[in-house]
C-alpha cells in the first residue's frame, strides 16, 4: 500500500494551519464582494489601480484581487490533505506574498503596473502574511517530522 502521508482524520498540525489560512482566504475572498465589508463598493473594479474599493476600509481590492484570494483559499483546503502538500502550500505561499510584497513597494500606487491592485496597506499585510506561512511550514513541518509513523 502506497503511503499518502495522511495523518488520520483530524490531521496534523501543519494540515491545520494550512486548512486555517485557506479558509480565512475563502472568507477573505468572499467578504470583498459583500458591500458595507468594502466600501467604496461602487467603483470595485476588475482590476487595476483604479479600482476604489477597500475591505475592512483599508486594504484596496479589486474584482481579481478576491478571485485570486478565493482560488488561494481553495488550493490551501485541497492541500491541506497530506503533510507535504500542506507544507508546500504554507512555504510557497508564503514565498509568493514576500514577493507581492517587494512588488507593492516597487511598483507606484497610481500607475498601470499596479493591477492587483495594492495600496500600503495591502503592502504591509503581505510582508506579514509571507513572513507568517512560511514560519508555520518551517516549525510545524519539524513538529511533524518528530510524530512517529502511525501503524499499518
Amino acid at each position: 500500500m502506497a503511503n499518502t502521508n495522511r495523518v488520520g482524520r483530524q490531521g496534523s498540525s501543519l494540515q491545520k494551519a494550512a486548512q486555517a489560512v485557506g479558509a480565512v482566504f475563502l472568507l477573505v475572498g468572499v467578504l470583498g464582494f459583500i458591500p458595507g465589508v468594502t466600501s467604496n463598493y461602487g467603483s470595485l473594479g476588475f482590476a487595476g489601480h483604479d479600482s476604489g474599493a477597500l475591505l475592512l476600509g483599508i486594504f484596496q481590492v479589486s474584482v481579481l484581487h478576491n478571485i485570486v484570494h478565493l482560488l488561494f483559499g481553495v488550493a490551501g483546503l485541497l492541500m491541506a490533505r497530506t503533510r507535504q502538500r500542506a507544507k508546500g502550500f504554507l512555504l510557497y505561499g508564503g514565498i509568493i506574498y514576500l514577493i507581492l510584497w517587494i512588488y507593492g513597494l516597487l511598483v507606484g500606487h497610481d500607475t498601470p503596473e499596479n493591477f492587483v491592485p495594492v495600496n500600503n496597506a495591502d503592502n504591509w499585510l503581505h510582508l506579514v502574511l509571507g513572513i507568517g506561512m512560511i514560519a508555520l511550514a518551517l516549525v510545524l513541518s519539524r513538529d511533524s517530522a518528530r510524530v512517529t509513523p502511525a501503524r499499518r
